[in-house]
């Protein structure tokens, strides 16, 4: 008997031992960490505008998707002939003002799908804080409108004490370690084609395994500006570098392990 719990103990210290070891070998925080923000209530537009825009152009990695015409819509420039976001929000959807519009589209981006795009957005509570979020919606609101934005729709939003957050959100308790679960999740649907679905800006995940090995595929989830695929030159840098952040250790390896048997 002693043998057996023995080797029980010896099995559980190496699956604890590799992990542990994978956790310190995985640069993760070389990733692009979203700002933290403290809005008070008198926080001004211009200043939820600034932290908008910083999240806007690097850790929300908004412009992966937004901005190529083809993902998902334009919002800094003219889209469909009505201008910039700013300029057209208030109009989608009738009797929704344009920051309660943009607010749900970064949260509940399935209520309403622009005509001609695919419901690719994750809901962004899975990377950003509700201040984030709402700075965003002020950046957003700037490009060809007024900001209307202030602290107390920051407030009126905040999640309760104890309330439950999204999968994958600030804080949050999701912890799944499904590949396929993990690849709709984190957003990867909307550049990557796994099984025939998903965009077509990065290359695909079927038959990765055959053409990348799991180093690879790590160091490209990790630092994807490291390297670039061949025939997708012109999306270079266009992947958000925040994966190593929003990301467990044994999350990262599952996703790595699974698109390496991807033969």
């Amino acid at each position: 008997m002693w043998k057996t719990n023995l080797k029980v103990l010896l099995l559980a210290l190496g699956v604890v031992g590799f992990y542990t070891a994978v956790a310190h070998v995985i640069p993760q925080l070389h990733s692009d960490v979203p700002e933290t923000l403290a809005l008070g209530a008198d926080v001004s537009p211009d200043a939820l505008a600034a932290a908008g825009q910083k999240i806007y152009e690097g850790a929300g990695g908004c412009t992966s998707c937004h901005g190529l015409g083809t993902r998902a819509p334009n919002l800094l420039t003219d889209h469909g002939g009505k201008g910039p976001i700013g300029a057209r929000c208030g109009a989608r959807e009738p009797g929704k003002s344009c920051k309660d519009y943009l607010y749900e589209s970064l949260t509940n981006p399935g209520a309403y799908v622009v005509s001609g795009f695919e419901p690719i957005m994750p809901d962004m509570r899975r990377q950003l804080s509700n201040e984030q979020i709402w700075a965003t919606v002020a950046y957003l609101e700037q490009q060809g409108g007024e900001i209307d934005v202030t602290g107390q729709d920051v407030a009126r939003t905040a999640p309760a004490p104890g309330a439950a957050t999204p999968a994958g959100a600030p804080g949050g308790t999701s912890a799944t370690l499904d590949p396929v679960a993990l690849y709709t999740e984190k957003g990867c649907i909307g550049c990557h084609q796994l099984a025939g679905k998903g965009g077509v800006v990065g290359p695909p995940f079927d038959g990765i395994g055959r053409r990348r090995d799991a180093a690879y595929i790590r160091r490209a989830i990790l630092e994807p500006n490291a390297d670039t695929a061949k025939g997708y030159e012109k999306f270079a840098g266009t992947m958000p570098t925040t994966f190593g952040q929003q990301l467990s250790a044994a999350q990262l390896e599952a996703l790595v392990q699974y698109l390496a048997s991807r033969k």
